[in-house]
C-alpha cells in the first residue's frame, strides 16, 4: 500500500527560520493530494522532505509501512517531477527517460519496453530521438513526467510542474495529468501556488500558510466551508469579499451602507464586530422581494463572456460581484445588489476562525 504518513513534521534552518511547523497528513493509497499556498508557506519544503532532498528537523515520514527519515532518495521508491524539467541536454528523449533505469541495472529489453509504454501513454513516441532543445515546453514536461512513469514508483511527487507553461498549455496539461493519474492509480503529492490547479487536480487539497496546515479537505469542501479567513481568501477566484460588521441585538449585521440579517448561530455575538465574507457569486442584482439589498455605484465593469464582474465599494471596502452576462451595466451606474442569505460566511474578527 503506497500510503504516505507525515507525523509532527518540522523543519528549522540554522538561521532560526522555522519553515515547516508540526505538519500532520495521512495520504491514502492512490490518492492525488495537492499542497497549495503562497510563496514561503512550506509546501515545497514539505515535499522535499518526503523526497529525501531536505533533512528533517523532527517528526516522521512513512511510505507504506516503512519509516523513510534516514533513507536516501533513491531508496524511497518515489519519482519526482521538477519545475524546471531537469532534463539532460546532451541526451535524447529516450535516454533521458531511460537513464534512471540504466543506473539501477535494469535489462535493456525491460528499459526499452518501459520507455516506449510511457511514451505511448504521453503521446511522445515520435520525439524519442530528439534532444531537449528541439522540444517545446509542453513536450519537455511530458518527457519529465515520462521519466518518472518508467520507474513504476509507489509515489509521484510534483513540484509546480506546470508553472513554466503558458496559460492554455497549463489547462491542457492539467487535464492530461488527471487522466494519467486515473490510469496509473499511483499515490501522488503535487505542490502548487495556483489554487485553480489545486481545485481541479486534487482529490484532497492541503492549504498551508506560514509553515502550518490551515485546512485539509476535498476542493468543494474548502470552497464551501473554509476553516478560517485565510482559506476563504485563498480558495476561489475572484477572491471572497470581506467587510467588518457589527451584530445588533435584533439579529441584524450592519456597517456603512450595509444591513443584513444573520443566521441564528451568529446572533449570540450581539454587540460584537465580526468579519462578513461574501463570494462574488453570492451577490446578485436585487429584485423587489429582496430584503438584504443595498445600493452602490459601479467602479469597473469586467465582461468575461460567460460572466460579468462588477467592481464597487460597500461598507467602505472594494468588492466584486459576479453577475449574468445578460446584465447591462456601465461604469458609474447606480445599482442595487442583494446577498444570497444561504451563502454568507462569518469569521471571528480576532482569531479569523470561521463561525
Amino acid at each position: 500500500m503506497a500510503t504516505v504518513t507525515i507525523r509532527d513534521l518540522n523543519k528549522k534552518y540554522e538561521n532560526g527560520f522555522h519553515a515547516v511547523k508540526d505538519v500532520n497528513l495521512e495520504i491514502r493509497d492512490k490518492e492525488f493530494v495537492v499542497l497549495v499556498g503562497p510563496s514561503g508557506c512550506g509546501k515545497t519544503t514539505t515535499l522535499r522532505m518526503v523526497a529525501g532532498l531536505e533533512e528533517i528537523t523532527s517528526g516522521e515520514i512513512r511510505i507504506g509501512e516503512q519509516v523513510v527519515n534516514e533513507l536516501p532518495p533513491m531508496d524511497r521508491n518515489i519519482a519526482m517531477v521538477f519545475q524546471n524539467y531537469a532534463l539532460y541536454p546532451h541526451k535524447t528523449v529516450f535516454d533521458n527517460m531511460a537513464f534512471g533505469l540504466q543506473m539501477r541495472g535494469y535489462a535493456k529489453a525491460d528499459i526499452d519496453k518501459r520507455v516506449r509504454e510511457a511514451a505511448d501513454m504521453l503521446g511522445i513516441q515520435v520525439l524519442l530521438e530528439r534532444k531537449p532543445r528541439q522540444l517545446s515546453g509542453g513536450q519537455r514536461q511530458r518527457v519529465a513526467v515520462g521519466r518518472a512513469i518508467v520507474r513504476h514508483p509507489q509515489v509521484f511527487l510534483f513540484d509546480e510542474p506546470l508553472s513554466n507553461l503558458d496559460a492554455q498549455l497549463r489547462v491542457q496539461m492539467r487535464v492530461e495529468l488527471k487522466r494519467l493519474h486515473k490510469r496509473l492509480e499511483t499515490t501522488a503529492i503535487y505542490v502548487t501556488h495556483d489554487q485553480v490547479e489545486a481545485m481541479t487536480l486534487g482529490d484532497r487539497v492541503v492549504v498551508m500558510k506560514d509553515g502550518r496546515v490551515q485546512q485539509v479537505g476535498e476542493p468543494l469542501e474548502l470552497y464551501g466551508r473554509p476553516a478560517n479567513k485565510f482559506v476563504a481568501s485563498f480558495i476561489g477566484s475572484p477572491a471572497m469579499n470581506f467587510v467588518e460588521v457589527s451584530i445588533g441585538g435584533d439579529g441584524v449585521a450592519q456597517t456603512e451602507g450595509l444591513r443584513l440579517r444573520v443566521p441564528e448561530r451568529i446572533r449570540s455575538r450581539s454587540g460584537q464586530r465580526v468579519t462578513l465574507g461574501v463570494r462574488p457569486e453570492a451577490l446578485r442584482i436585487a429584485n423587489g422581494s429582496d430584503q438584504d439589498s443595498f445600493t452602490t455605484t459601479v467602479d469597473v465593469v469586467e465582461p468575461l463572456g460567460n460572466e460579468i464582474l462588477l467592481n464597487f465599494r460597500a461598507g467602505g471596502v472594494p468588492m466584486v460581484a459576479r453577475v449574468d452576462p445578460g446584465v447591462r451595466v456601465k461604469m458609474n451606474d447606480s445599482i442595487q445588489l442583494a446577498f444570497d442569505p444561504q451563502r454568507l460566511h462569518f469569521f471571528d474578527a480576532q482569531s479569523e476562525a470561521a463561525l
